[in-house]
C-alpha cells in the first residue's frame, strides 16, 4: 500500500481472509520536491539571457548567420558540382516562373525576378536547412494580389483603363496622384500596386521575426497536414480560375473578396464570345508540350541526371514566335512588355498602408513559415541533419523584410522547386547563391528579350505548376481510409478557401479541425474491458474475443480527457455500459419506501408492498466498479467534482468505486480537488489487474465467467 498525502494506492493484491481487514508490503512514495516558484525560475531565466560572455556572443552569432558555421567546413571537391548544377537548373525554372507569378500578384514581372534574386540570396545566409528553396509560392501570391486588388480599388485606381504593358517601369516611380496628370496616374497605378505589395511583404517579415522571437514556433502544430493541403488545393483553384482570363484572352475586371472564384467564372462565360483566338491556340499548344514533358520528367527522374527545361524552352520559342509573328499587332494578343534591366532604388514600404494591411498580412506570415518550416524539417529527416524552427521563421522572415526595400513582394519555401533542387545535386545553400547569380545575369542582360512574351503562356506555366495539388483528389480514397476525420477537415478546408476566400477559408479549416478535435473528446470510445487469460491485461470486449470477465467486478475504460465538455457524456456512457443508473436505482428505493409507509398507514396491501420492495431489492450484478484512467490524460474542476459525484451515487446502493493506472498529473489534480478526504475511502491503483484482485479479496469471491 502506498500512503502519500491521504492517498492510498494498493500496490500487491490481498492474500486470504486477513486481506478483508489488513493490507501489507507497505511502502511509501516520497514526492519529489516542488519545483522553483515562478519568481525563481524568470530571475534565473533573466540572469542567463543577459549574461554576456565571448562564448556565448560567439554562440549567438553563429546561430543567427547559420553561413558562418557551414561556409568554412565547405567541401569543394564533393559538393560544388552538385551544388552548381542544381543552382543553375532551378534559377533556369524560375525565371519563367517568377515571371508568371507576378502577374498573380499583381505587379509588374520585373518584380517577380527582384523577389527571387533576393530571396535565394538572403535565405543562404540566414537558412538553416541545406535543400529548401525558398522564392514566389503561388498560394501566397494569389492572397498578395486579393490584397492589392482591393487596395488599388480603395485608391481609385480601377476607375483608370489598363496600364500598357511595362509603362509603369519606363517612367519616374516617384510621382504623386495627388492632382497630377494623366502620365503620373498611369505611372503610379503600378507603383501604388507594388508600393502595396511592399508594405504587406514587410509586414508579414515582421510578424515571422516577431515569432521567432517570441519562439512561438508551436503555432504551426494547429496547421494540420490535411489542413494545409486542403487549403493549397483549394487556393489552387481560385489560382487557375485567375488565369482562365489571360488563356482565353479576356479583358475582364479581377474579381476579389468572398466569393470571388464564382463571380469571376460568370464574368468569364458573359464575355466568352470575346475569346481572343490566337491566345487560345497559344494556350493549346502550351499545354500540349508544358504537361506531357512534366510528365516525362518525373516518371523517369531517377534516370534523368536533370529535369528538362521545359518552361525556358516554351517562354523563348513563344517569344520568337510572337516577336516575329506580329501576333500583338495582328491578333491583340496581351504581351508582358517592357521589361527593364537592372535594379531600382530602394524605396521603404508605405507606412500610411499598414492599418489596412495589417490582418491581411498575418494570414499571409502564417502560410509562409508553416509551409517553410514544414519542408525544412521534412528534408532535413530525409538527410539526415537537424534544422532550427525559431530560426528558420527568421529566416523566412528576413527574405521578406530585407527585399521589401527593394520592390519585391512575399516568398516562401515551393515544394516542386526544392524537389528539383534535391533530385538535381544540392548539397548545401551554395546552390541558392548560384540561382541568384542566374537570375541577376537576366536581371542585367536578358530581361528586356521577353518583351513579347505572351501572357497566356505565363498563365499556363502557371497552371501547370498547379498540377501537384490537383493530385490529392486521387489519395481522396486512402486518406477516407486512414482517417476519416482528416478527410473531411480536408474537404471543409478546400470547399471553404476555394467558394469563399483564402483568409476566411484557412480561419474556417482551423477552427474546424479544433471542433474535431474537442468532438472526439466529447464522444469517446468508453468501452467496457476482459480480463486476457493468464495475463495482467485487459482489453476491449467489444474489440476482441475470448476475454473473461470477474464475477461482481465490471472494468470500464474512458479514452479522452475528463472535463466540462464530456463530463456528462462520461456520466451516461458509465451507466450505460453497467446497465445501473445510481440516481434512479435510489429514486426507486425512495419511491418503494413512501409507499410501503402509506400502504402500512391504510394497513393494507402487504402482498403489493411485499413485491415492491423486492422489485427494488433485486441484485445489480456486480459489487464493484473499476475505472481504468490511462487514457484520461487531465482532469479539470468539472471532471473532478464528476468522479466525486459517480463515487458518491454507487456507494449510497453499495457499489464500491475504484481508480487504476492515473498518471501524475491525473492524481495531483484529485489531491488538490480534495478527492481523498478524511472519512472516505477512495482508492487508487497502479494497474487495473491489482484493483481486481483488490476487489475479489474483498468480497470474499474467486473465479471467472466468460464473456460472451
Amino acid at each position: 500500500v502506498t500512503e502519500t498525502n491521504n492517498v492510498r494506492a494498493v500496490t500487491e493484491g490481498p492474500e486470504g481472509d486477513d486481506a478483508k481487514c489488513s493490507f501489507h508490503h507497505r511502502m511509501f512514495l516520497e514526492p519529489r520536491e516542488k519545483k522553483r516558484s515562478m519568481k525563481a525560475l524568470v530571475v534565473k531565466q533573466a540572469k542567463k539571457t543577459c549574461s554576456c560572455t565571448p562564448a556565448k556572443v560567439k554562440d549567438c552569432v553563429f546561430g543567427f548567420f547559420p553561413i558562418l558555421q557551414w561556409l568554412p567546413k565547405y567541401k569543394l571537391r564533393e559538393d560544388l558540382l552538385g551544388d552548381i548544377m542544381s543552382g543553375v537548373i532551378v534559377g533556369v525554372l524560375l525565371v519563367p516562373q517568377s515571371i508568371a507569378y507576378s502577374l498573380l500578384a499583381g505587379v509588374e514581372p520585373i518584380y517577380g525576378l527582384y523577389t527571387s534574386f533576393f530571396a535565394s540570396l538572403i535565405y543562404c545566409i540566414f537558412g538553416t536547412s541545406r535543400h529548401v528553396s525558398v522564392g514566389i509560392f503561388g498560394v501566397t501570391c494569389l492572397m498578395m494580389g486579393q490584397v492589392v486588388d482591393r487596395e488599388m480599388e480603395r485608391a481609385g485606381y480601377d476607375l483608370e483603363p489598363a496600364v500598357p504593358p511595362g509603362a509603369a517601369a519606363q517612367v519616374n516611380t516617384t510621382l504623386s496622384p495627388v492632382n497630377g496628370t494623366r502620365q503620373e496616374l498611369l505611372c503610379d497605378r503600378s507603383c501604388h500596386a507594388i508600393t502595396v505589395a511592399t508594405t504587406v511583404t514587410f509586414l508579414a517579415g515582421v510578424y515571422q521575426v516577431a515569432m521567432g522571437f517570441f519562439q512561438v514556433g508551436f503555432v504551426s502544430v494547429y496547421l494540420s497536414d490535411s489542413l494545409l493541403s486542403g487549403f493549397v488545393t483549394g487556393a489552387s483553384f481560385t489560382v487557375l480560375t485567375s488565369q482562365v482570363k489571360y488563356l482565353l484572352g479576356l479583358d475582364i475586371p479581377r474579381s476579389g473578396g468572398i466569393g470571388s472564384l464564382v463571380v469571376t467564372w460568370i464574368n468569364i462565360f458573359r464575355n466568352i464570345h470575346k475569346t481572343n483566338i490566337c491566345d487560345l491556340i497559344t494556350s493549346f499548344l502550351c499545354f500540349l508540350v508544358l504537361i506531357p514533358t512534366k510528365e516525362l520528367n518525373e516518371r523517369f527522374k531517377s534516370k534523368l541526371k536533370a529535369p528538362i527545361p521545359v518552361e525556358l524552352v516554351v517562354v523563348v520559342a513563344a517569344t520568337l514566335a510572337s516577336h516575329f509573328g506580329k501576333l500583338k499587332e495582328t491578333y491583340g494578343s496581351s504581351i508582358s512588355g517592357h521589361i527593364p534591366t537592372g535594379f531600382l532604388p530602394p524605396r521603404p514600404p508605405d507606412w500610411t498602408l499598414i492599418p489596412n494591411v495589417a490582418l491581411d498580412a498575418v494570414a499571409i506570415a502564417v502560410i509562409g513559415f508553416a509551409i517553410t518550416v514544414s519542408l525544412s524539417e521534412m528534408f532535413a529527416k530525409k538527410h539526415g541533419y537537424s534544422v532550427r524552427a525559431n530560426q528558420e521563421m527568421y529566416a523566412i522572415g528576413f527574405c521578406n523584410i530585407i527585399p521589401s526595400f527593394f520592390h519585391c513582394f512575399t516568398t516562401s519555401a515551393a515544394l516542386a522547386k526544392t524537389l528539383v533542387k534535391e533530385s538535381t545535386g544540392c548539397r548545401t545553400q551554395v546552390s541558392g547563391m548560384v540561382t541568384s547569380l542566374v537570375i541577376l545575369l537576366v536581371l542585367l542582360v536578358i530581361a528586356p528579350l521577353f518583351y513579347s512574351l505572351q501572357k497566356c503562356v505565363l498563365a499556363v506555366i502557371t497552371i501547370v505548376n498547379l498540377r501537384g495539388a490537383l493530385r490529392k483528389f486521387k489519395d481522396l480514397p486512402k486518406m477516407w481510409h486512414l482517417s476519416r476525420v482528416d478527410t473531411v477537415i480536408w474537404g471543409v478546408t478546400m470547399a471553404a478557401t476555394a467558394l469563399i476566400s483564402t483568409e476566411i477559408g484557412l480561419l474556417v479549416g482551423v477552427c474546424f479541425s479544433m471542433l474535431c478535435v474537442i468532438f472526439r473528446t466529447q464522444r469517446p470510445e468508453a468501452p467496457l474491458l476482459g480480463w486476457v487469460a493468464e495475463s495482467e491485461t485487459y482489453e476491449s470486449l467489444s474489440a476482441y474475443k475470448n476475454l473473461q470477465t470477474k464475477p461482481g467486478v465490471v472494468v470500464f475504460r474512458f479514452e479522452a480527457p475528463l472535463y466540462y465538455i464530456n463530463k456528462e457524456c462520461f456520466k451516461s456512457t458509465l451507466y450505460k455500459q453497467t446497465g445501473v443508473n445510481p440516481v434512479w436505482v435510489k429514486a426507486a428505493k425512495k419511491k418503494a419506501a413512501k409507499r410501503m409507509l402509506r400502504e402500512k398507514e391504510v394497513g393494507s396491501g402487504d402482498n403489493q408492498t411485499s413485491i415492491s420492495m423486492d422489485f427494488v431489492s433485486e441484485p445489480l450484478g456486480f459489487h464493484t466498479i473499476v475505472i481504468d484512467c490511462c487514457a484520461v490524460q487531465f482532469l479539470d474542476t468539472a471532471g473532478i467534482r464528476t468522479l466525486k459525484e459517480v463515487c458518491k451515487d454507487y456507494r449510497e446502493i453499495d457499489v464500491h468505486v475504484l481508480l487504476a493506472q492515473c498518471n501524475p498529473s491525473v492524481r495531483s489534480s484529485l489531491i488538490r480537488g480534495e478527492f481523498f478526504k478524511e472519512g472516505e475511502d477512495h482508492l487508487l491503483f497502479h494497474s487495473v489487474h491489482q484493483a481486481v484482485d483488490f476487489a475479489l479479496g474483498t468480497q470474499g469471491h474467486s473465479g471467472t465467467t466468460a464473456s460472451k
